[in-house]
């Protein structure tokens, strides 16, 4: 039998917060739907931060009113701060992504705080999400490497691993913002945190293809045991305070290197490459994704 990986879907969030066209609210909800009809079950649909950070997310309640609800669906909004998370409350949110920096300059630069300030704020989210019974991701950014301080100490990591699992998260995620991390990083990493947390917290991770070690560092993260990874439909994204930030690992890539090693997501290539086309015409531009360009394989050949 084969195992499950399962897929976050960040295109709506991670995907459109560094595009320079601002999509719609109608055009968001557009893309949701049309993820879901892929397939996509876990899906990062909105970020609750200040509007005048991201202009692109100024539309989350908007977004979570107007998206189809589903028994089989859930979707999570992004919160820095407990004033995001009464807004994603709020809004509805079946969970949320809360996230710590493992550089003290990206902490200033991303969220105005320090290391210190911003996995306290953390903290108190994620106890208030556990209270409510409400899942919640610990997403440790800059993870692999940070753009101002270069290498990042993966202690550092590890323990703000330890203290978002003490708080009460119930996945850890590991995010190499940047796209500058290795596969024996990542080995290093997992097996560093696994240690640290034990078995009873998720393990999941964030990749950028920005230097072309996104789908390696998948490759790596699937051999030491995570079983659910982030990418974005068309590999569009990246972080808007990391300059030269690229996107993220796409999800149709993902899914071909995923399903010709023998994973099961319940995700469907094919359904994808239309969301690529879709998201090319929105954002007037074309998509890095490769494998909507170059057809599946074996049931592309000849066409």
């Amino acid at each position: 039998m084969a195992e499950q990986l399962t897929i976050v879907e960040v295109s709506p969030r991670d995907g459109l917060q560094n595009e320079k066209t601002l999509l719609t609210t109608g055009a968001k909800v557009d893309l949701i739907e049309q993820l879901i009809g892929a397939g996509a079950r876990r899906i990062e649909a909105v970020s609750f931060v200040h509007p005048k950070m991201v202009p692109a997310m100024a539309d989350a309640e908007a977004v979570m009113e107007a998206i189809p609800r589903r028994d089989d669906v859930s979707y999570i909004g992004l919160v820095l701060n407990p004033r995001g998370w009464t807004r994603a409350k709020a809004a509805g949110v079946d969970e949320i992504n809360v996230v710590a920096c493992a550089s003290e300059t990206f902490s200033e630069k991303n969220q105005n705080s320090t290391i210190e300030g911003i996995i306290s704020d953390s903290e108190e989210v994620l106890a208030a999400a556990k209270a409510e019974g409400v899942p919640a991701t610990l997403t440790i950014t800059v993870a692999f490497g940070c753009p101002f301080e270069g290498e990042v100490d993966p202690d550092v990591v590890i323990d703000l691993a330890r203290r978002g699992a003490a708080a009460g998260a119930t996945e850890i995620a590991i995010g190499d913002t940047i796209g500058v991390g290795v596969p024996t990083q990542v080995t290093h990493l997992i097996d560093g945190i696994r240690r640290e947390v034990g078995d009873g917290v998720g393990l999941r991770a964030h990749f950028h293809n920005t230097r072309n070690t996104g789908f390696a560092n998948a490759a790596a993260a699937l051999g030491v045991g995570v079983r659910v990874l982030d990418s974005s439909a068309g590999g569009i994204g990246g972080c808007p305070f990391a300059p030269r930030a690229t996107g993220n690992i796409a999800t149709e890539d993902l899914l071909y290197l995923a399903h010709r090693m023998g994973y099961e997501t319940g995700m469907d290539i094919d359904a994808l490459f239309p969301v690529a086309s879709f998201l090319a015409g929105q954002l007037e531009h074309d998509t890095p994704a490769l494998v909507s360009k170059a057809g599946n394989f074996p049931g592309s050949l000849g066409k």
